[in-house]
């Protein structure tokens, strides 16, 4: 057990430094003492929760600024070694890495949501914000099943085996934001070139 905690805190600490998420004090205490994770995991849950619903409603800000024609326009530069996506695939990305971790937790069920993220699916900005809508709700099952923050501590069985809920969580919340933050960058790229439209805060 000293073991997973002494790797669960480098994993919060170097987190927290990446995002800010954490605060100065807090981030001290996770460098501590094994014995003080507890202590120090007292508002984990709150945290947690208020970045993904942060993510949420960052989501629907790009989807309600970008124009139709340009919610799934490659951008340029785009080739068969230089891979890029549009701002919707990037927002759909990242709501599927969070469909398909809290599926997992509340269904016990790790579908890969890609068949029913692709562009033909969700063609259009409303059908888009459906789907986050959907999945903010999973989210939230997800989140009442969280007790205390301790909660976050225990071992689920995951894909790859094993796996303790709060490093699920952390990378879930780090993999989700990436995409939202290319999101976010094709977008501003776009407008750069076709003015007209700005995400309002």
């Amino acid at each position: 057990m000293t073991y997973r905690v002494t790797k669960l805190n480098a994993a919060l600490f170097i987190y927290g430094w990446l995002i800010g998420s954490l605060s100065p004090e807090l981030i001290d205490r996770i460098a501590g003492p094994s014995r003080r994770v507890n202590e120090s995991m007292d508002k984990f849950i709150e945290g947690l929760d208020r970045q993904f619903a942060q993510l949420h409603g960052e989501a629907h800000k790009l989807i309600e600024a970008i124009s139709p024609e340009l919610l799934y326009q490659q951008p340029r530069g785009k080739s068969n070694s230089l891979p890029l996506h549009s701002c919707g695939e990037h927002v759909l990305r990242s709501a599927a890495i969070v469909e398909q971790t809290f599926g997992g937790i509340t269904t016990n069920l790790w579908d890969d949501p890609f068949e029913w993220t692709l562009p033909e699916t969700l063609p259009t900005r409303d059908k888009v914000a459906g789907y986050l809508d959907e999945v903010e709700a999973t989210r939230r099952r997800g989140f009442q099943l969280f007790k205390s923050d301790e909660d976050l501590l225990k071992e689920i069985m995951a894909p790859s085996g094993p796996t303790q809920l709060l490093p699920l969580l952390l990378d879930t919340l780090a993999r989700a934001a990436h995409h939202q933050g290319r999101a976010r960058a094709t977008f501003e790229i776009q407008q750069a070139e076709k003015p007209g439209s700005e995400i309002k805060n």
